[in-house]
């Protein structure tokens, strides 16, 4: 007796086991100009810093950890953006599957220390003017939803659920 197989993933080349959660951070600083990260995972398209959350590791202790470590900045969390599913994007350098969880930061320090890892350039720009520049996808929806919320369009309703909590 045969047991069932598995369809085939080998087509896509993937040695992830389950999808990785991270988290990003739309940084805002007192000029109210967000902070873009140039990356070379993301083919020099610009990105919001971020990355992996540890085991044991809260999403917030995750943003500010890998934000401080990318970017050099120390970030206070103001809110979750949104929730955003990568499944083999073609924009990322890697066949990975992210769980990509956006928080609204507020930075009052604007000197960017680059690790030159994961970061190779940056920008401070007006959150309007981010759409003249070569944005990933993700990062795009999470501009969108940002520049939703300013305008008074963004409910917010999940923040506000007593089950969440950050």
């Amino acid at each position: 007796m045969t047991s069932p197989q598995k369809p085939s993933l080998q087509k896509n080349s993937i040695t992830q086991v389950f999808p990785e959660p991270t988290v990003g951070a739309l940084i805002v600083n007192d000029e109210g100009k967000i902070l873009l990260a140039k990356s070379h995972k993301w083919y020099d398209k610009y990105t919001l810093p971020g990355g992996h959350i540890e085991v044991g590791e809260s999403m917030v202790d995750a943003l500010q950890r890998e934000v401080k470590e990318e970017v050099g900045l120390d970030v206070e969390v103001v809110e979750m953006l949104l929730i955003q599913e990568a499944i083999f994007a073609p924009e990322f350098y890697k066949k990975k599957h992210f769980i990509f969880i956006d928080f609204y930061c507020k930075s009052k320090n604007q000197q960017v220390k680059l690790d030159h890892d994961e970061i190779q350039g940056y920008v401070w720009v007006y959150p309007g003017a981010a759409y003249n520049l070569k944005l990933d996808s993700f990062t795009r929806k999470a501009l969108d939803r940002f520049l939703e919320r300013n305008t008074g369009s963004f409910s917010g309703r999940g923040l506000q659920d007593p089950a969440f909590r950050l």
